[in-house]
C-alpha cells in the first residue's frame, strides 16, 4: 500500500523552476541590498551621478537587456536595438514637442507615448520577421544592415526626420507638478522602468513561452517536431524585446533632450551588444552591470588620460582595452568572473573543511 507523501516532502521535491516566480523567499540577500542602496542613492549622491550616471546607465541597460532577452534565451544576437530605441525616440519627437517647429506636431504626451512604442515595436517586429530566417552570422549581419540603412535613412531626410541636425528640446512632460527632467524624479523614472523591464524578462523567462523560445535556441528541429512554430515565436521574441527597447528609446530622448542620426549610427549599435556582452547575457542583470562599467569608463576616460599626458580624443582605445580585458579573462562577461569567484570559494571551503576533519581525526586517534 503506497504512504501518501508529507506536504512538505512534496514541496521540497519541486524544482526551483516550477516555484511561483514572484516567492520574494527566493530573491538572494545581495538583490536585497543593491535595492536598498538604489532606492536611497538620490540622499547621498549628487546630481551628476544621478542623472549622467545612473540615468544613462539604466537606459542603456534597458536596450541592452532587449539583446540579451533575444541572445541569450533565443540565440540570435541582434544589432537592431539602438536602432528600434531610435525609433521610438524620434517618434517622441516628430508627433510631440521640440525645436524644430515646422515638423513636430504637438500632440500631448499620453497620445505620443504609445503611439512612439507601437511604431517602434512594429519596426523591430518587422525587422525580427526578416533577421529569424537567417541564423549565426547571418543574422547579425542583416540586423546590422538594418540599422545602417536606417541611419543612413534619417540622415538624409530632412521632410521627416530633420536630416543630419535631427531634433532638439525633446523634454518630458510636467506630469503630477513635478519636472521629470530633475535629476531626482528623472532617476526614479528610469529607475522604475528598468525594475519592470527586469522583473518582465524574468517573468517571460519562466513562462511556456520563455521555456519554449530556450527549446528552440538549443534544437530548434527538435521543437519544431514537437508541433512549435519556430518561426512565430522567434518573431514573437523580437516584439517582445522591442517593447523594452522602444521604452528604453523614450527615457534616452528625455535624457539626451534631443535625437539625432549619430544616435542611431552603427557606432551605438555595437555599443549595445558590447554592454550586453562585457555585462554577461546570461542573466538579465549582466546588460546592467555592463552598462554601469560603459558610462563609467565613457565618463571619466578622458580626464584619465588628459591627467597621463595623452591625448584625451583617444578616450575610445581606453574603452575598448577595459572591454577587451574583461572579455578575455572571462568569455561570459562580468558575471562569468563573478560565478568563477565564487566556485572557486566554495572549493577553497569544501578543502578547508576536509582538512579541519582529517587533523580532528588524527588528534582523536
Amino acid at each position: 500500500m503506497a504512504v501518501a507523501e508529507k506536504p512538505e516532502s512534496v514541496i521540497a521535491s519541486v524544482p526551483a523552476t516550477d516555484l511561483p516566480w514572484w516567492d520574494i523567499t527566493r530573491i538572494p540577500p545581495v538583490y536585497w541590498i543593491v535595492g536598498v542602496i538604489l532606492l536611497i542613492l538620490p540622499a547621498f549622491s549628487s546630481d551628476f551621478i544621478l542623472f549622467q550616471i545612473f540615468g544613462w546607465s539604466l537606459i542603456l541597460g534597458m536596450i541592452a537587456l532587449s539583446l540579451m532577452f533575444l541572445a541569450g534565451y533565443g540565440g540570435m544576437v541582434s544589432l537592431v536595438q539602438m536602432t528600434v530605441a531610435g525609433v521610438a525616440a524620434y517618434m517622441m519627437a516628430i508627433f510631440g514637442t521640440s525645436a524644430i517647429d515646422a515638423i513636430s506636431i504637438g500632440w500631448s504626451w499620453w497620445i505620443i507615448i504609445p503611439i512612439a512604442i507601437i511604431i517602434a515595436v512594429i519596426f523591430g517586429t518587422i525587422s525580427g520577421a526578416l533577421a529569424v530566417r537567417t541564423e549565426g552570422i547571418y543574422t547579425i549581419m542583416i540586423t546590422l544592415a538594418i540599422a545602417a540603412a536606417f541611419f543612413y535613412f534619417a540622415r538624409q531626410n530632412y521632410v521627416i526626420f530633420n536630416g543630419f541636425s535631427g531634433f532638439n528640446q525633446v523634454l518630458p512632460p510636467h506630469v503630477f507638478g513635478v519636472d521629470w527632467r530633475s535629476p531626482t524624479p528623472f532617476y526614479y523614472l528610469t529607475l522604475f522602468w528598468a525594475a519592470l523591464a527586469y522583473l518582465a524578462v524574468l517573468y517571460v523567462s519562466r513562462s511556456p513561452f520563455g521555456l519554449a523560445l530556450q527549446g528552440i535556441r538549443d534544437n530548434p528541429r527538435r521543437m519544431a517536431a514537437l508541433g512549435f512554430n519556430v518561426t512565430a515565436h522567434r518573431i514573437a521574441a523580437y516584439t517582445f524585446a522591442s517593447v523594452i527597447a522602444a521604452i528604453g528609446g523614450v527615457l534616452l530622448v528625455w535624457l539626451n533632450g534631443q535625437i539625432s542620426p549619430g544616435a542611431v549610427s552603427v557606432g551605438p549599435a555595437i555599443d549595445i551588444l558590447v554592454i550586453a556582452v562585457v555585462g554577461g547575457i546570461r542573466h538579465p542583470v549582466g546588460p546592467f552591470i555592463g552598462a554601469i562599467i560603459y558610462v563609467i569608463l565613457r565618463t571619466f576616460a578622458l580626464d584619465i588620460l588628459v591627467a597621463l599626458g595623452l591625448a584625451g580624443e583617444r578616450f575610445q582605445l581606453l574603452i575598448g582595452l577595459g572591454f577587451l580585458a574583461i572579455v578575455f579573462w572571462s568569455p561570459d562577461g562580468v558575471l562569468g568572473l563573478w560565478e568563477r569567484w565564487r566556485q572557486r570559494a566554495g572549493r577553497v571551503d569544501r578543502l578547508t573543511g576536509r582538512a579541519i576533519e582529517i587533523s580532528e581525526g588524527g588528534e582523536g586517534g
